[in-house]
């Protein structure tokens, strides 16, 4: 017999330099501290494994740690399965890792302490794959700390939903850890419906991310990859022929020159790589191919035993057609316990899609019975639910269905909990008497379908399965149905009063039971949606009476619940210290219960509570505490745990912890990455323009504009950023134009919302710096516009505040860009009220310490121009507070405004002359003979310079202050205070 070498070991790399080079470079910054992902794809036996491992040998020289894991096609039976991979790797080397992190236990089963706690009733969405998630991101943190780290992932093309969102939370999510992570995927299999190019079209968009293509080879490169693997006999006609039909396919060629010195007959190879990889196998002797059909059928990897009593054959007749297909390559042992597996997965596609039906059918059958005589492990029943479905054994895959649907909930793997559950749907009318098999009713199975889709994301099926659920359920589990409905309706926008009349029947249909937690929910759920469409009397009603029957029936998580909602109302009529109260109460209840999405629900409640009284200090207590509860629940970046974060930086910037800013915000490589971290990064953004990095804020606000839709949120910080920005420029009419377009998006999306009145402020700022800069040009139709403008802002931002006054909710701040909202209105038509400025400091005066030096600036400037004394003392103020936050931008403008009015400051040496003042010395004594009327001519004979010198220099000044001519360019610069008067 003869023996076939393994075609391709201990030859180089054959024509991927450049990919080779890439991979190298990323692994580089990798080690230097710039985490970052490849994504290499090509089609199946182009060389993807072959260059991973490559990159893989290559770190593992440089001292990395190297972590492979693998996904594999239908009936791999584990979700998550190449992060479990990649977890049973360290449970030896960093055990320490895993066991402080307990999340971790639901992919391997032996770091468990103790057994997983019941979910709390009530809870609105299952939180545990956000918490393995925070996990493995948090373990990839630890890790790279230690040393670099090379995550390799194969063959996503067949990961499971659980696996793809994981990859994409990892990704999203890259900083400065020590972490390089290395796709691969199939080309060729990314038909249009796959779920893998939705993933995909998200990953490319991170800045973080490459897409590594490996194309075939070029028929020269081919006929050396050919001449590499064969050995002298081989004649140059045939190993032109193989490089002709390969087409270029390193694993294609292989396969042909194995066949090629198998038969020693080139002219008889077939031309399709299926034809092949069969015609290899066929030449095996019977038996052997017997074994190799069998193992098939088996999946990822089989074991001897396992394989023994399929394949219905003695030991030694068994071994010895083990021995003959290992021989022969097709086969290969992976581990030490007696395990096969393909040489490479396209061996055991052809092999499998040659089955025949009845054959197929006998051996998954096979399998199964096998697999029920084994212990059972995780992920058993799932692919117990896959031999069977693929027996065609109808009432033990509905059985097996559920129970893989139960592991993978306990997995945190919501998506495929719900494919489970679908599947075990679809079978219930096609069994005789299904309940016996399941264990549960057919309502159930519905309520689990919604919950698990609404857990993955997809809300309009986890809302149909609600609703199948309602119509399914007979009366005495119709409320329950109505408020599993209501909640799943309440997860989507615009469907509030839908969501209200969905718990009013649940209501009517408890209203005469005694007080139970069913009751107690459905109490709680209706205060909520009351609440959510205005009517809070009914609201308040609802939920002092779910804490009354939550008190009675000893439900801590719907009496927190309910105590949150009579807070947010209590603040809303004034009683803020009985909502600060009852916020506290209701977070030591949900702690007391471990009701971790109702305890962040109080913390972030607690927090705004503080935050909207102005206690600063305590608000950013609040938030650094709910965020630090986040975290330990491998929670901090859901629902709540993002919003904690943004309040957290938002709470730093105004207290002038700007420093701290970055910290709080923890942004990923590429800020963009999702919308939580969009909206995290867009309230750091005005720290950029404040600070006078100018440009960075200027391309992540470019960056976060197609963003708006999705949350009033990002128009809101962009739009205040923006304004800002562009007033520190010069370009109050940009500045106007970016206040008009944000107040339009948040309008749209949330009316008169309390945000309005600070943009509506920036926006008549800017519309004051153009009335001042058109009577300087004498231009009376752009004065009279520029007013125009600015009445229809403060009638904008009056309305805004009328609304927050009716809401109860206009605190300190909030009165205090009202007060900038009239100051910048009275500075329409000269430097402002020294009294209404006044006013604006004393309003900022709560703990603002940015904007109250900014009001300090310009009540100097009202003071000067009404000729008032104290201007010296609130430039002084205002200097040491811009010092202290390096604010260079206000400090460049309280240095001007003090020069121009011989009012001595110390120099600071903090205004970067590139971002405040952009002109060059040469420049600027361009722009001061232009200003005094001197021809191009004139100005280059007095600073001997050529008259082309000159125009060169004034075409970068107009680029600089955004002018279009030489007047424009001197207006702009004496608004700038580039120029003395």
């Amino acid at each position: 017999m003869q023996v076939v070498p393994r075609l391709g070991s201990g030859i180089p790399l054959v024509a991927r330099s450049s990919e080779r080079s890439r991979l190298r470079a990323a692994f580089a910054r990798a080690q230097d501290g710039t985490a970052s992902a490849a994504l290499l794809s090509g089609d199946a036996g182009v060389g993807k494994t072959r260059l991973l491992t490559d990159l893989s040998e290559f770190a593992a020289q440089q001292g990395a740690l190297v972590l492979t894991g693998r996904c594999v096609g239908a009936g791999s039976g584990l979700p998550y399965l190449p992060f479990a991979d990649v977890l049973g790797q360290l449970r030896q080397q960093h055990p320490e890792a895993l066991h402080s992190r307990p999340a971790l236990a639901r992919l391997l089963p032996a770091l468990a302490a103790e057994p997983a706690s019941p979910k709390t009733v009530g809870e609105e969405a299952d939180l545990s794959q956000l918490q393995l998630f925070d996990a493995v991101l948090g373990l990839f943190d630890e890790l790279a700390g230690q040393r670099c780290v090379v995550l390799a992932l194969e063959d996503m093309h067949w990961a499971d939903s659980s696996s793809r969102h994981l990859l994409h939370f990892l990704l999203s999510r890259l900083r400065s850890q020590r972490l390089l992570v290395l796709v691969t995927y199939r080309a060729d299999e990314l038909h249009r419906r796959h779920p893998l190019r939705a993933v995909l079209a998200e990953l490319v968009r991170l800045t973080s991310v490459e897409r590594v293509e490996l194309n075939p080879f070029d028929q020269a490169d081919t006929v050396s990859f050919v001449r590499a693997l064969a050995d002298e006999e081989v004649t140059d006609a045939a190993v032109l022929r193989i490089a002709t039909r390969s087409e270029g396919n390193p694993f294609f060629a292989e396969e042909l020159l194995a066949s090629c010195l198998d038969c020693g007959e080139p002219a008889a190879m077939p031309t399709g790589l299926a034809d092949v990889l069969l015609s290899r196998i066929e030449r095996l002797s019977p038996t052997a191919q017997q074994v190799i059909r069998a193992a098939s059928v088996g999946g990822r990897r089989v074991g001897y035993a396992r394989l023994h009593t399929v394949a219905d054959l003695p030991a030694p007749d068994l071994e010895e057609a083990l021995r003959e297909a290992v021989q022969h390559n097709v086969l290969q042992t992976v581990d030490s316990e007696g395990a096969y597996t393909f040489r490479h997965a396209l061996l055991r596609e052809a092999v499998y899609n040659d089955l025949l039906p009845g054959e197929r059918v006998r051996l998954h059958l096979a399998y199964a019975k096998q697999l029920r005589g084994e212990p059972a492990m995780r992920g058993t029943a799932a692919r117990l639910a896959y031999h069977y479905m693929e027996s065609h054994s109808l009432p033990e895959a509905l059985e097996f269905s559920t129970r893989a649907a139960t592991e993978a909930d306990d997995l945190g793997a919501p998506g495929e909990a719900l494919h489970y559950t679908e599947q075990a749907l679809k079978l219930w009318g096609a069994v005789d008497d299904p309940e016996s098999h399941t264990g549960v009713g057919q309502l159930k199975l519905l309520h689990r379908a919604s919950f698990h889709a609404i857990s993955a994301g997809e809300l309009e099926r986890g809302i149909a399965y609600a609703r199948e659920a309602v119509n399914a359920a007979d009366a005495e589990n119709k409320p329950e149905a109505y408020r599993r409905l209501s909640m799943a309706l309440m997860n989507v926008d615009g469907r509030e009063d839908k969501a209200a009349e969905v718990i009013n029947e649940a209501w009517e249909l408890v209203r005469d039971q005694p007080s139970s937690p069913q009751r107690a929910w459905v109490l709680a759920i209706k205060a909520r949606a009351r609440r959510a469409i205005g009517d809070y009397q009914t609201a308040r009603e609802m939920a002092e009476q779910a804490v009354s029957d939550a008190c009675a029936a000893g439900s801590r998580s719907a009496e927190a619940d309910a105590l949150i909602t009579l807070a947010v109302m209590d603040e809303r009529g004034g009683d803020v210290e009985e909502a600060c109260g009852r916020l506290v109460v209701a977070r030591d209840r949900a702690i007391e219960a471990g009701a971790h999405s109702v305890e962040l629900r109080a913390w972030f409640n607690l927090g705004i509570n503080r935050y909207e009284q102005g206690l600063i200090g305590e608000a950013g207590k609040v938030f650094g505490e709910g965020l630090r509860r986040a975290q330990e629940a491998g929670l901090s970046w859901g629902p709540f745990g993002f919003q904690l974060r943004v309040l957290l930086v938002v709470t730093r910037y105004v207290a002038g912890d700007w420093a701290g800013v970055a910290e709080a915000a923890d942004l990923p490589r590429d800020p963009v990455a999702t919308i939580a971290t969009s909206i995290v990064a867009a309230a750091t953004v005005v720290v950029d323009v404040g600070s006078g990095r100018f440009e960075q804020a200027q391309h992540l606000l470019e960056r976060l504009r197609p963003e708006w839709p999705t949350d009033f949120q990002l128009p809101m910080f962009c739009t205040a950023a923006s304004a800002e920005l562009h007033s520190w420029r010069g370009r109050p009419d940009r500045a106007l134009e970016a206040v008009r377009e944000g107040l339009a998006a948040v309008e749209a999306m949330l009316p008169r919302a309390t945000g309005g009145i600070r943009l509506s402020a920036l926006g008549i700022g800017a519309a004051a710096d153009l009335a001042q800069r058109a009577r300087r040009r004498r231009d009376e139709q752009a004065e009279r516009a520029a007013l125009e403008v600015a009445e229809e802002l403060l009638a904008s931002g009056l309305a805004a505040a009328e609304g927050s006054h009716r809401s109860g909710r206009l605190g300190p701040e909030g009165r205090a860009w009202l007060a900038r909202l009239h100051a910048e209105h009275s500075r329409l038509t000269g430097a402002g009220d020294p009294e209404a400025w006044r006013a604006v400091v004393d309003g900022f005066g709560y703990g603002h310490s940015y904007e109250r030096a900014l009001a300090r600036w310009r009540l100097a400037a009202a003071m000067l121009a009404a000729k008032q004394d104290g201007a010296a003392q609130q430039l002084a103020l205002a200097r040491e507070s811009a010092q202290r936050l390096g604010a260079a931008p206000l400090l460049s403008a309280l240095n001007q405004l003090a020069k121009r009015a011989r009012i001595p400051l110390e120099d600071n040496g903090m205004v970067p002359r590139d971002t405040v003042d952009p002109l060059t010395p040469r420049e600027r004594s361009v722009l001061s003979l232009v200003a005094l009327g001197r021809t191009n001519r004139e100005v280059g004979a007095e600073l001997f310079i050529s008259e082309k010198t000159v125009s060169v220099h004034l075409s970068r000044i107009m680029a600089k202050l955004g002018a279009g001519r030489r007047a424009e360019a001197v207006a702009a610069a004496y608004d700038r205070g580039l120029l003395e008067p």
